[in-house]
């Protein structure tokens, strides 16, 4: 059977789903383990997650990854990612990172298991504890998976929640250009090197406010650009895109269409004009972070030719942790 620290790899399970004339039927899922509990374990599946009770798994064992990226390649990646939306306030525990930003987002004001801590692993998460309670915020420790399934094990003995699982996905830059022809009858893209009121207003809308420290996360990146439609003097469609790593990742974020606006393409058209400057900025691949709950945004994202590279849960201490 599974344990701990299966969790953040592929398995497959077979599951029991019913009987017939007397004979037990069985149904094979394949998936990466996400959650391991007393009572039932989670597949991440091609399908979406899958919910098992322990009652019903037949046989559950660990298989081979499917052209899984390498732990320096995963390291790399989540280290430009973290450029790419920094936090104000940062420390440094070893090799591992913290990172705080008044609350706004998880991705910074969570801690980035990636290296060494310097110290036991125990030892590690107590210290990303305290660094928290001293800016009087929950504990929250991003883990990269399978990457810090090491660190999910030590969480999970604690008690620690975890959010949805995201999905960090990746694709060429030609592939993602190739996949969004310039388009026809829309609006077109304007690309500012600083967000603007309307921009910050419908961004503000989507992740529940905007503190001083959010300007920090935006901004603070050498090269950047904020994209923006507008249809009738109405702000319809953003994103922002940065170019971050010593690989030139482009990252996309806060691709967002206004309600009234969608099912017009407009967020392949903003995603497109992020890819030609970030072509011309000198990437030449992009990435991207969304739950996999998120089945409109991952289908769009499916059709430009993004692919999941690895995944990740924001952990979270438990009440009185």
């Amino acid at each position: 059977m599974l344990r701990r620290q299966d969790v953040g790899h592929r398995i497959v399970v077979r599951r029991i789903v019913g009987i017939c004339d007397g004979r037990t039927l069985f149904s094979d899922a394949l998936g990466e383990l996400v959650e391991l509990s007393e009572t039932h374990l989670t597949l991440a599946t091609a399908q979406g997650r899958l919910r098992v009770p322990h009652s019903e798994v037949h046989r559950a064992k660990r298989v081979p990854p499917a052209r899984r990226p390498t732990a320096t390649a995963m390291a790399a990646l989540e280290r430009a990612a973290n450029e790419a939306w920094p936090a104000p306030d940062q420390h440094r525990l070893g090799d591992w990172l913290l990172r705080s930003a008044d609350g706004w987002t998880g991705r910074a004001n969570s801690a980035l298991p990636v290296g060494d801590p310097d110290r036991p692993l125990p030892a590690a998460v107590d210290a990303v504890q305290a660094w928290y309670a001293d800016r009087e915020q929950p504990a929250q420790i991003n883990t990269p998976l399978p990457l810090a399934s090491p660190v999910g094990a030590e969480l999970d003995a604690r008690g620690w929640t975890a959010s949805p699982l995201v999905l960090v996905q990746t694709a060429p830059l030609d592939t993602v250009i190739d996949a969004a022809p310039p388009a026809t009858g829309l609006p077109p893209v304007r690309l500012a090197e600083a967000p603007s009121d309307d921009w910050i207003g419908l961004a503000a809308g989507r992740k529940g406010g905007f503190p001083p420290a959010a300007r920090h996360v935006l901004t603070a990146v050498d090269q950047l650009r904020f994209a923006e439609v507008y249809d009738g003097g109405e702000l319809v469609a953003i994103a922002r895109g940065t170019v971050t790593g010593p690989d030139r990742w482009l990252g996309l974020s806060l691709v967002e269409v206004a309600e009234n606006a969608r099912r017009r393409g407009l967020g392949r058209h903003v995603i497109a004009a992020l890819a030609a400057w970030g072509r011309e900025t000198g990437a030449t691949a992009a990435f991207l972070q969304v739950e996999q709950r998120n089945t409109a945004a991952v289908t769009l994202y499916q059709g430009l030719g993004f692919r999941t590279h690895h995944t990740y849960l924001t952990r979270r201490e438990a009440h009185g942790g």
